[in-house]
């Protein structure tokens, strides 16, 4: 096969996901044999200001100084994505060039500077305030604000997206380009003028979750488990503690920097064993992860709900995915939710090597169904024992589920 080349340019506001895309575009065509590289207009930036950048003031479309040299550095970037697509030798070439872009007047220099057949434009889409909201909190904890309060740190990153909106323009006089929601993994429009190189295999990553490793673990044991009682926030025992240390020193080979976990005790309380053996990693608590609610069974024992609701028994034995509890919850129900947590799980992980949700038994079953793809009566008897974890990894060509004991 002849060689090619392709420039991509990342389109969209901050906090859109484009440099996850971007990464994930690179490790997807790599592996297909194509040589990718990333040139991302704000680690150069970050390197060349002599004064710290992260001020939103820097961002003002009517701060000259600030414009002309973001536009330097768009230049230079641009210069040496051509010289890597130049660069001699048999095999195709990828140029992925990750900025804003979202102002028609950038956008048409990079057309008129670049082969116009050869430019695919990628805008990253997502107007979803709560997932918005969730990866701001998680850039204002990264390296750029690492020297403000993170009150500071969130406001000044809102001010820089405000100004950003104020030169926002959406594709659509592009010859080459892809509208994506990139939190929902959907094509919103996409536009084709000319035989862009690897279109399909870009297409379907785009529309593919990637995940590197993803480790889902049931919280260890708690006092209520050994009631045998259901809901409720009971802590862990100290077995518990000890699976989840033991659980934790398993893991400390791997590089885990985000453990996501409901908002209940015994689930933060697992996860923070495992941060202590990960450097500097971060828990976060989704209440969407929190365990079915169990209504007027919370915190009873099942031989209690035997005895007390026959009726509730019988009628969750007999469709145990759709039988909900009065007042609480069945396992179709919270489906969205858990699926919606996923989600931003994949969106706020980056590219992460590894991240791992610390989840229930019920909760952990819809996680995995989300991947395994089980049968609705299937899925509330997915096995999830408390000493072993699941562990996925998917990309376009290949998926892995294994069950691991923790030692």
């Amino acid at each position: 096969m002849r060689a090619e080349f392709l420039f991509i340019v990342m389109v969209g506001l901050p906090a859109r996901g484009k440099s996850t895309i971007a990464w994930k575009l690179r490790e997807s065509l790599k592996r297909d044999g194509v040589s990718a590289a990333i040139f991302n207009n704000g680690d150069l930036r970050r390197r060349l200001t002599k004064e710290n950048s992260s001020h939103p003031e820097f961002f003002d479309p009517s701060n000259k100084e600030g414009v002309a040299l973001r536009e330097r550095y768009a230049q230079i970037n641009l210069n040496r994505a051509r010289a890597f697509v130049g660069r001699s030798g048999t095999r195709s070439r990828v140029a992925i060039i990750d900025a804003a872009n979202v102002s028609e007047g950038r956008r048409d220099m990079l057309s008129r500077e670049l082969p116009e057949d050869r430019v695919l434009f990628v805008e990253c889409i997502n107007n979803d305030s709560d997932i918005l909201e969730a990866n701001i909190q998680h850039k204002a904890d990264g390296k750029e604000f690492s020297h403000l309060p993170k009150s500071t740190a969130i406001e000044m990153f809102r001010k820089r997206i405000q100004y950003y909106k104020q030169i926002y323009d959406q594709l659509g006089k592009e010859r080459n380009y892809i509208q994506i929601d990139s939190f929902d993994y959907r094509i919103i429009h996409e536009k084709l003028d000319d035989g862009i190189p690897f279109f399909d295999r870009i297409r379907d990553f785009l529309v593919t979750p990637f995940i590197r490793n993803l480790y889902v673990v049931r919280h260890t044991e708690t006092f209520f488990n050994l009631e045998n009682r259901i809901g409720g926030d009971s802590e862990l025992t100290p077995e518990g503690y000890r699976q989840a240390e033991t659980l934790a020193r398993h893991l400390q080979r791997r590089r885990i920097p985000l453990v996501f976990s409901s908002a209940l005790k015994r689930t933060i309380q697992t996860a923070e064993v495992i941060q202590r053996y990960q450097p500097e990693c971060k828990v976060l608590p989704f209440g969407e992860f929190n365990e079915i609610g169990s209504g007027v069974c919370d915190s009873m024992t099942y031989d209690e709900i035997r005895e007390r609701l026959p009726e509730v028994a019988a009628a969750r034995t007999s469709n145990k995915y759709v039988y909900q509890y009065p007042g609480g919850e069945s396992y179709a129900s919270m489906k969205a939710r858990v699926d919606r947590g996923i989600k931003k799980v994949l969106y706020i992980s980056r590219h992460s090597d590894g991240i791992a949700i610390v989840g229930h038994r019920a909760i952990n079953r819809m996680v995995l169904s989300h991947f395994l793809y089980k049968r609705e009566e299937d899925v509330p008897y997915i096995y999830m024992p408390q000493d072993k974890y699941y562990h996925i990894s998917i990309t376009q060509d290949r998926r892995v589920f294994e069950l691991k004991r923790f030692a």
